[in-house]
């Protein structure tokens, strides 16, 4: 069982890789600041989110902190504010009555950080040092601006007012008429990576994995699709329900997913300040670990391991291979997953063919973020790099991991092995679910590891 290698590039090519990974993140992120006032820039919508300006500001302080500071080794442009930007050091709730810069101070102070950036990438050497190599840290930074991309998007979803965000691309057509499940044979696989050269440190290192054969959705589980399970009265059954979710939902009065509302004999959503129909062919969206679970103890079914929904992405039955990605090892394209909010929507189930498993599995990088059924732990022989506070202090715990990305991830911050991780209550982030089964003898089928 052996890893595809990441890319391997000479210097200029890897300086052309990071420059244009950092110009599209900042292009996302003037897209999700400049489309608002500076006084809504700087409300809190939700004790779950920061003011945008906060985030605004963080973005442009840990690229100083790490490509000027550790990659240049250049004195602090601002080393009274690192403390404001510290996530760690104030939560999210409490971050509206911090000293925060202004809207515009924080846009000039993120400009100037980043053309100063873009001198050290031109300079830097990208070898030498776990930091610098194969252009890590700026790999890192872009990543890191992605994914507050990410959580500014949350922000909008969680708003309230006048829409102010708007697709740039048509969702597309499915008309998928496939199987409804697809069989992931019993086996060995090399799960994580150790050649990614910008995968994070949790996704690290490479080690085999034995895994009996399953079956698992071919597409994620759609808005239809839950309706019945609303209509069955999931919400109102214990059966189905973790004790801890049950008494979430109870205690907060939960009984659907996040922005549904019943009107009439349908359902309506709110999406981005928009309130429209629930579209039944699209996965479904805003929905917690607990309700993801559920739904899958009602349908007889359970939702899928981290290492079973990393093989079923990433296994190359033909060669024993583990991909990139579930087409193959070249980064997305638009035709192979819905990336970084061009649809600000998911698409409906089954669409991008061209990003299916070489198993026939459909969307799992892209459109919603999938629960499954894990911890977030680390892997055998995991080393914390470069700062404890990205993954390590957050192993064990009630944190479940989910995998895939959604729509509003940015293509250079998803791959087969990233690992994203969350409390099993929320339902503010982009989360769906898929659902895997057991093989049983009635199935034909091996049910070993071979």
């Amino acid at each position: 069982m052996t890893e595809s290698a990441g890319p391997v590039e000479d210097t200029g090519a890897l300086r052309e890789r990071a420059r244009d990974a950092l110009l599209a993140a900042r292009d996302r992120t003037a897209r999700l600041t400049d489309c608002v006032e500076d006084g809504e820039l700087t409300t809190q919508v939700s004790p779950l989110m920061s003011p945008l300006v906060w985030d605004l500001a963080h973005i442009g302080n840990q690229e100083e902190q790490w490509l000027l500071r550790a990659v240049a080794g250049r004195e602090a442009m601002r080393p009274e504010i690192d403390p404001l930007y510290d996530a760690f050091e104030h939560p999210r709730a409490s971050r509206p009555a911090l000293p925060l810069l202004p809207p515009a101070e924080a846009r000039s102070y993120a400009a100037e950080v980043r053309g100063r950036a873009m001198d050290v990438l031109d300079s830097a050497p990208l070898a030498g040092s776990p930091l610098t190599d194969a252009g890590f840290a700026f790999g890192m930074i872009a990543q890191h601006e992605q994914q507050h991309d990410e959580t500014m998007l949350i922000t909008h979803q969680l708003r309230t007012g006048r829409p102010v965000l708007s697709a740039p691309d048509p969702e597309p057509v499915s008309g998928f008429t496939g199987p409804a499940e697809v069989l992931v044979p019993g086996g060995p696989f090399t799960m994580g990576t150790s050649t990614e050269p910008w995968a994070l440190d949790n996704e690290r290192p490479a080690h085999h994995r034995l895994v009996p054969s399953f079956f698992l959705d071919t597409t994620p589980v759609t808005n239809a699709a839950y309706q019945v399970f609303l209509a069955d009265g999931g919400y109102d059954d214990p059966r189905w329900w973790d004790p801890r979710g049950w008494e979430h939902i109870r205690s907060r009065a939960i009984a659907a997913p996040l922005f549904w509302r019943r009107e009439g004999g349908g359902w309506l959503r709110r999406r981005f300040a928009v309130t429209e129909p629930v579209p039944p062919d699209e996965p479904v969206l805003h929905v917690s670990w607990f309700e993801a679970d559920a739904y899958a103890r009602w349908a007889g079914r359970r939702l899928p391991t981290e290492t079973e929904w990393e093989k079923a992405a990433r296994l190359d039955p033909a060669t024993g291979r583990s991909r990139r990605y579930p087409w193959g090892d070249d980064d997305p394209a638009p035709g192979h997953a819905n990336l970084g909010q061009r649809h600000l929507r998911p698409a409906p189930a089954g669409s991008y063919p061209a990003g299916e498993s070489p198993l026939g599995v459909r969307q799992l990088i892209g459109d919603v973020w999938e629960w499954t059924s894990s911890g977030f732990l680390p892997y055998p022989g995991f080393t914390a790099f470069p700062y404890r506070e990205y993954s390590e202090v957050f192993f064990g715990g009630d944190h479940k991991v989910l995998r895939g990305g959604s729509f509003a991830v940015g293509p250079v911050a998803c791959r087969g092995t990233f690992r994203n991780w969350d409390h099993p209550i929320r339902r503010q982030i982009f989360s769906g679910f898929r659902t895997a089964r057991d093989v049983t003898p009635a199935d034909g089928v091996p049910m070993g590891v071979g």
